[in-house]
């Protein structure tokens, strides 16, 4: 299996740090953020990893290279200027991933999530890995009802930022700027999204004030 990293967005909330810092580069616990999540994979046995770019994207590619010392292989998707968001991101990188199922991940959470354990049942199109909903996002973002995704009803929790997805997911998407989310939607509706509740560790690096309190216990190197 193959995975993706995002790693193309501005980071307008953690200002003046990304001023002249990708936020994926962002340290936490001594480490950038994106090398944790290279680490991770490598741990899992995920070693092919595409990696999509666009705010200060040359410094993502002198700092990671081929991916070779984090136990990895990186293919870089540059998507220019403009990036174009997590679904048009995605589509872009499509054909780097390949037919198979693949992971994808924000590249700007901090997490215990283990990649070796998400799975994706035959007639899903996509696995979402959700957690309790933190304090930023109270009334979470999706319900669950035994093991699937539903429109309404249901406990609700928060989308982690890691999911399993098939290439078909993206069927009748063109190439241009545009989010996920009305796509996950579209296969909510027709019943064939997936997930599982993550209780450990994960933290959206969103905010100078989340960076602030995950540093103030960081995590422990691995």
């Amino acid at each position: 299996m193959k995975a993706m990293l995002l790693a193309a967005g501005r980071g307008e909330r953690l200002r003046p740090i990304t001023d002249s810092l990708p936020k994926a580069l962002v340290p936490v616990g001594g480490r950038p953020l994106i090398v944790w999540h290279l680490l991770a994979l490598a741990r899992a046995g995920i070693r092919e990893v595409i990696v999509n770019t666009s705010w200060l994207g040359e410094q993502l590619h002198a700092a990671l290279g081929d991916g070779h010392r984090f136990g990895v292989s990186i293919t870089w998707s540059d998507e220019g200027p403009v990036p174009l968001e997590t679904g048009g991101g995605i589509l872009r990188a499509v054909p780097l991933l390949g037919p198979e199922p693949f992971l994808a991940v924000n590249a700007d959470i901090w997490t215990d999530i283990d990649f070796a354990r998400v799975r994706l049942e035959p007639q899903a199109l996509a696995h979402l890995v959700l957690i309790e909903n933190p304090p930023h996002n109270p009334r979470g973002d999706f319900a669950l009802e035994g093991g699937r995704v539903i429109g309404e009803g249901g406990e609700r929790f928060t989308y982690s930022g890691v999911g399993l997805y098939r290439p078909e997911f993206f069927a009748g998407c063109t190439e241009e700027r545009f989010p996920l989310l009305p796509l996950l939607n579209r296969a909510i509706a027709a019943g064939r999204v997936t997930a599982t509740l993550h209780r450990g560790q994960w933290c959206d690096v969103g905010t100078v004030e989340r960076l602030a309190s995950l540093e103030e216990c960081p995590p422990a190197l691995q």
